[in-house]
């Protein structure tokens, strides 16, 4: 038989390159993950200053006649808040207010009760509320920045 050199002494000088090849792979492994980890916190810092709370402007509510339908006269009585952008477009609407109640009253009243009682029919009327808002009320206005336009309130009688 054949004499081998070194046999058990190759084995377990293999078997600790092997593990200290795979600690220095196990290592970089965490080091990568801790490095993306420290990355992350400066991009949710700004995700979270960025982020401002919402702003609301709450109308006091309506009731107005509904156009004539079949069944005789017809009530609305609604509460609507408005979601804003900034707190500049609530100050903006609040100094408005006349005008806007105006607005709103205009839109309310010419609506049928039959075509409100449906959650399609208040969608719609909302997005119509949202864009007769939206135009300006000035010359020299900045455009107001409405996100949504909230019922709180709404009865049909």
């Amino acid at each position: 038989m054949a004499e081998s050199s070194g046999g058990p002494k190759k084995l377990l000088w293999v078997m600790i390159i092997l593990v200290l090849l795979s600690s220095a792979g196990a290592a970089a492994a965490i080091y990568m993950v801790m490095d993306q980890r420290d990355d992350n916190p400066g991009e949710a810092a700004e995700e979270t200053a960025e982020r401002q709370p919402p702003v609301f402007l709450t109308i006091e509510p309506f009731t107005v006649n509904l156009a004539d339908d079949r069944q005789g006269t017809r009530l609305l009585y609604a509460g609507i808040t408005l979601r804003v952008e900034d707190e500049e477009t609530r100050d903006l609407l609040e100094q408005h207010m006349p005008q806007l109640r105006s607005r709103l009253l205009t839109i309310l009243s010419g609506q049928e009760a039959g075509s409100l009682t449906s959650s399609q029919g208040k969608q719609q009327l909302a997005s119509n509320i949202k864009a007769r808002l939206s135009e300006p009320f000035d010359e020299d206005q900045p455009p107001l920045r409405l996100s949504e336009v909230l019922f709180t309130e709404f009865i049909v009688q």
